[in-house]
């Protein structure tokens, strides 16, 4: 889609990045967090935690937007976005 105007500053604008973690014995997978991701960031593991749960693991870091939507969803706080530092 070919737009008919451009932002001035498009070549500053830097989309914010996140780094998810996830605190695999905390979770009891739930799976709030795999599907409600807008971006589609996490998926459900193949490996059981402590508990004996599937847990969430990160299936594309780059597509984060540090959104904190997933730390919100959590109800055992297993899981936090911090911002990724900006490439260079």
């Amino acid at each position: 889609m070919k737009y008919w105007r451009v932002p001035l500053d498009l070549e500053t604008i830097q989309v914010a990045r996140g780094q998810v973690t996830v605190i695999k014995e905390r979770c009891k997978g739930c799976k709030l967090c795999v599907e409600y991701c807008p971006r589609n960031v996490l998926r459900m593991s193949q490996t059981f935690n402590l508990k004996g749960y599937y847990f969430p693991e990160v299936g594309g870091e780059e597509k984060c937007v540090n959104c904190h939507f997933c730390e919100v969803l959590c109800p055992d706080f297993a899981i936090f976005s911090l911002e990724a530092p900006p490439k260079t």
